[in-house]
């Protein structure tokens, strides 16, 4: 089966649709599908649900189809950097779930492994608990989540062969491979792209098995959430 597409418009034809759930990796700026992301904005699809750790900032990232109004619901850890996600969320316009970070991974990794449900202290007692089934565990609290499942998932590799077998880079490998099992449908884009056989079979993070379309992402922005810096002595 081909998996490489010449773009991302084309990788994600006859894929979108509107009120579908859509898993989108990085972590910040970092690891973030971007060339899926505008493909996604320029299909004009709406009420999305993005699973997501966090939103991305103003105009970059799924900031861009928060813009485009595009996303009804995220489910997220952290979105402290999106004004727009802060202006839509107070004015009722934007649902949110809030997940603790490492809650939201166990969750989308629960779901690639075909796991519905799990219980974890993690939670329990606080607000996140409301409306959840809980369990005590040797006398211990322990609430219930359930497994997260996209009809699409968007990810981005450092290196992938054409048959979808994918390596990713230090902080971008925080959520992408988890992501990328989660999906229905999974859609890698892929700064290197060489023929099956070059990649370290020890290398591979994500095997080409839950990869079912890829597109070069061959000049990848490498964006800085937040640039800090001090004086030279």
């Amino acid at each position: 089966m081909k998996k490489v597409y010449p773009d991302a418009k084309a990788a994600l034809a006859g894929l979108l649709k509107d009120g579908m759930t859509i898993m989108a990796g990085g972590f910040g700026l970092c690891g973030i599908p971007e060339s899926l992301i505008l493909a996604i904005r320029e299909a004009g699809v709406t009420n999305l649900t993005v699973v997501s750790n966090n939103a991305g900032i103003d105009g970059v990232g799924l900031g861009l189809l928060l813009d485009t109004r595009q996303i009804k619901k995220m489910i997220s850890s952290y979105v402290g950097e999106n004004k727009t996600f802060a202006a839509q969320y107070l004015a009722g316009e934007l649902e949110i779930e809030f997940n603790p970070q490492g809650t939201l991974a166990e969750r989308i990794r629960a779901g690639g492994a075909g796991i519905p449900a799990f219980f974890t202290k993690t939670g329990a007692g606080t607000q996140i608990a409301q409306g959840k089934e809980e369990r005590k565990f040797d006398g211990e609290r322990y609430i219930m989540e359930r497994g997260l499942i996209a009809d699409l998932s968007i990810v981005h590799a450092w290196k992938g062969d054409t048959e979808g077998n994918l390596v990713y880079r230090k902080t971008a490998r925080n959520f992408n491979p988890m992501m990328a099992t989660a999906g229905k449908v999974t859609v890698a884009e892929v700064e290197i792209l060489v023929d099956p056989g070059k990649i370290d079979p020890d290398h591979i993070i994500t095997p080409g098995i839950h990869v079912q379309r890829i597109v070069p992402a061959l000049n990848a922005s490498k964006h800085i959430e937040q640039r800090t810096t001090r004086p030279r002595p």
